[in-house]
């Protein structure tokens, strides 16, 4: 069946609807008080409930030199060293330490396991961390200095080091503000079944924790070196992920089902109980978007989010630091700041007119129409083909990206690309108008392959006139975890799959089988004159640990017929 490029125009930019830019309020333009222009910073040990002793670093404001003795609201941070802390780990180009020009102590807590810190570190910040949290966070409370009001600040790990916090329910802990991290551990860090190209770190050499910053009195660095070969016996991240390649995985490593101690979302109950007001920072840019949409959508009421067009964990062109003051100092001071009426979610639109790129919404997903484009002879067409057809590539096992410019640009920061070789291409028609896609983008696939194992990554991706490719966002599956079932949490409409052991389905040679999953969510404008595009192929630049067999394998795309492959995307017309 044929489809006019008009056609195709019409059903992307069907349901146009008037997006109006969000009112200004104080969002973004918010003049923090500056109240104190010193701070006097100490750092020592804190022992735990089991004796561990912990590496604290405290900064206080200080007049003439010495701190005051008013008792000031307490933001603290749970991060891995106790001085290489507040850029990138905390979500703002500021460090934490300047918090206390605006009246509040600083506390920055390197975790059990990390940095000046004594103790073992079992797997990637497994719940004796929120138990610390939970003691920390107390201890604060109780001291002269402090008036009890206590709220925490992360980003990335130290972001799910505060969700940590927030689900061991410290009584004095206030406020939260937390970045860039994973609802559900395992769709965060092996999303699609597939490991990502981050959270295998910190595994550190002796040497390498012998460059922390030691705690004052330690300036001979025995007691650091205590720490450090205790740090040794740390769990190895990579082979803890490697060794639990479904949800339930029973790890030998940590002696646990660790996906589900260490998600978040598994203690949604204890969440909604602490009742504790949540900032979630995300970024267009970061791979943990969704799961932060996730957050906010199961705590309303509670949570609110920003997402800009950032990277991981970074806040370009905007004053976060500011933002963050904006909660804080409602929340742990009382002030009226206007952040308790605002809307909820605040996100930046791509290639939105120049002033109205911020826009505003009461929930996630906004109901926008969702359309579905089938996949057909290399083009994106309004209805499915009545014939089934299918294409083959043999996956290439060495995919590579072109240089990326803009640093940071590794690990959690790495950014997709187009997949120049062994990969499908279907191209929509050129636009004869803007239009604005807001949320996440769905893959509905039919593929087959002569492996029993297949990942899939598809990309969405903007062709301009002059042929150069944006790529607007991207999905991954492996395809023998495909099973969708209902999630035990709002999934703001996206496919899940509990991919348990039971759930594990091998392809059988050239029988196809529908793998359907989201990509990362995005709100984006595609401009006149450019196309729509999808991309489809079998392996990743940035995919760790593949599974890979000899010679590789023939991926197929079934299109067409009763395999009528498909992505459906949330657009309507740009305002």
């Amino acid at each position: 069946m044929k489809c006019s490029a008009s056609a195709l125009a019409a059903v992307l930019s069907a349901a146009a609807v008037s997006a109006a830019a969000a009112p200004p309020a104080s969002f973004g333009a918010y003049a923090p008080k500056e109240t104190y222009s010193q701070q006097v910073a100490t750092s020592f040990y804190l022992p735990m409930r089991d004796g561990t002793k912990i590496a604290i670093s405290l900064h206080r404001p200080a007049i003439d030199g010495r701190p005051v003795d008013t008792p000031l609201p307490v933001i603290w941070h749970h991060t891995l060293d106790i001085e290489k802390s507040g850029v990138r780990e905390t979500g703002a180009a500021q460090s934490l330490t300047d918090l206390t020009r605006a009246g509040y102590v600083v506390a920055i807590v390197a975790r059990r396991g990390n940095g000046a810190s004594f103790g073992v570190r079992r797997g990637y910040e497994d719940f004796t961390e929120g138990f610390d949290a939970y003691e920390i966070t107390e201890w604060l409370a109780a001291q002269p200095w402090s008036n009890g009001q206590i709220g925490m600040y992360g980003c990335s790990n130290t972001g799910e080091a505060v969700m940590h916090a927030l689900i061991a329910r410290p009584p004095h802990l206030k406020a939260a503000f937390a970045g860039c991290f994973a609802w559900e551990r395992y769709d965060g860090h092996t999303r699609g079944g597939i490991i990502a190209q981050y959270g295998t770190g910190p595994t550190r050499s002796l040497e390498d924790d012998m460059k922390a910053t030691p705690v004052q009195g330690d300036e001979d660095r025995v007691q650091l070196r205590q720490a450090a070969e205790e740090h040794q016996k740390s769990t190895n991240l990579l082979e803890l992920m490697k060794s639990m390649p479904y949800r339930d995985s029973w790890s030998p490593l940590v002696m646990a089902k660790f996906w589900g101690e260490v998600s978040i979302g598994a203690y949604l109950s204890q969440l909604k109980a602490s009742n504790v007001p949540l900032y979630i920072q995300g970024g267009w840019y970061d791979d943990f978007r969704t799961e932060g949409l996730i957050a906010q959508a199961n705590l309303p009421g509670q949570a609110r989010i920003v997402i800009g067009p950032w990277r991981h964990c970074l806040n370009d062109g905007f004053d976060l630091r500011a933002e963050q003051l904006r909660f804080f100092d409602h929340y742990l001071k009382g002030e009226a700041t206007g952040i308790e009426t605002d809307a909820p979610i605040r996100y930046f639109t791509i290639g939105a007119p120049k002033g109205q790129e911020w826009r505003s919404a009461e929930r996630w997903p906004r109901p926008d129409p969702r359309n579905a484009l089938f996949l057909d002879a290399e083009q994106l067409k309004a209805k499915p083909a009545a014939r089934t057809a299918a294409s083959s590539v043999t996956v290439d096992y060495a995919p590579t990206c072109p240089p990326d410019p803009v640093k940071p640009n590794w690990g959690p920061f790495a950014q997709p690309c187009h997949p120049a070789k062994a990969s499908f291409v279907y191209s929509g028609p050129e636009l004869k108008a803007d239009i604005e896609m807001t949320g996440s983008p769905l893959a509905d696939l039919w593929i087959s392959s002569n492996a029993p194992e297949q990942a899939v990554f598809a990309y969405l991706e903007d062709v301009a006139p002059d042929g150069s490719v944006t790529v607007v966002s991207e999905g991954r599956q492996r395809a023998s975890l495909r099973k969708v079932v209902t999630a035990p949490w709002d999934t703001i409409g996206t496919p899940w799959r509990r991919a348990w052991t039971e759930d594990h389905q091998p392809l059988k040679a050239g029988e196809p089988v529908r793998v359907s999953f989201d990509m990362l969510a995005v709100s984006y404008v595609f401009k006149a004159g450019h196309r729509v595009r999808i991309a489809v192929s079998g392996a990743e630049p940035r995919e760790r640990a593949r599974t890979e067999t000899t010679p590789p394998p023939t991926l197929t795309l079934h299109t067409g017929g009763d395999t009528p492959s498909s992505v459906t995307l949330p657009v309507r017309s740009a305002p």
